[in-house]
């Protein structure tokens, strides 16, 4: 992504799969109805989406990942935000809240699990990805 890019306003989300489970975080105060969420947030002028995942898997959940491949965007049907997609391998690090005044709660969620945080569903490319990913 270049800088004329996050001038728009690119919101990366790092879709991280490990063990049969996805990272959630529980944002620390709701967006509307969005309160369970991937880690992500606004790419920096200078960063790539794929850097800008990667940033936020570590600021908000503490873990370092590796971006992999973008599985798509989309304008959230709520916020009206321009939301890339980012599958990353986990590297490193056990998730923990580590942004609190942004996150207060991280976990691996299964698939059930994640049907139940995240009612409304996730993003339709995602969601294909995770139902090949998860294992339950």
């Amino acid at each position: 992504m270049n800088g004329e890019d996050a001038a728009h306003g690119r919101v990366a989300l790092a879709v991280v799969v490990d063990a049969g489970r996805v990272l959630l975080i529980r944002r620390a105060v709701a967006e509307g109805a969005l309160l369970w969420a991937l880690p992500g947030g606004k790419a920096e002028p200078e960063e790539t989406v794929e850097d800008a995942a990667v940033r936020e898997a570590v600021e908000e959940a503490g873990v370092v990942v590796e971006a992999v491949r973008v599985l798509g965007d989309r304008l959230h049907p709520d916020t009206g935000r321009h939301l890339v997609y980012v599958v990353c391998r986990l590297v490193s690090g056990a998730p923990e809240a580590v942004s609190v005044r942004e996150v207060a709660e991280v976990t691996w969620a299964s698939r059930s699990e994640t049907r139940s945080l995240v009612p409304r569903g996730l993003y339709g490319p995602v969601q294909d990805y995770l139902d090949g990913a998860l294992g339950d």
